[in-house]
């Protein structure tokens, strides 16, 4: 995974971040928390994200995944492509 920042919170003195991630197939993150409140917005290829709670989901480009703040989420790249997904952090 190469995770690029977008925007960084310090930047305006803020509590918002985004960056930008690129996944090569079969990459992904392990399961893991965090304090922030968090948005995932595929712009291309396909993720497949697991939630703590053992749900799944599939996101193609378009789709969105919404994570509270300390809710446990991994992801994968279960496409034959190189996917980019948009995560927005919100520090509250």
């Amino acid at each position: 995974m190469l995770a690029t920042r977008l925007h960084s919170a310090a930047d305006v003195e803020g509590e918002i971040t985004l960056g930008l991630s690129h996944f090569l197939p079969g990459g992904g993150a392990e399961m893991a928390k965090s304090p922030k409140e968090l948005l995932y917005y595929i712009v291309e290829g396909e993720m497949t994200v697991s939630t703590d709670d053992r749900q799944e989901y599939v996101l193609k480009a378009g789709d969105s995944i919404h994570f509270s703040p300390n809710q446990g989420r991994a992801s994968k790249n279960t496409g034959i492509s190189t996917a980019k997904m948009l995560v927005i952090s919100v520090l509250k």
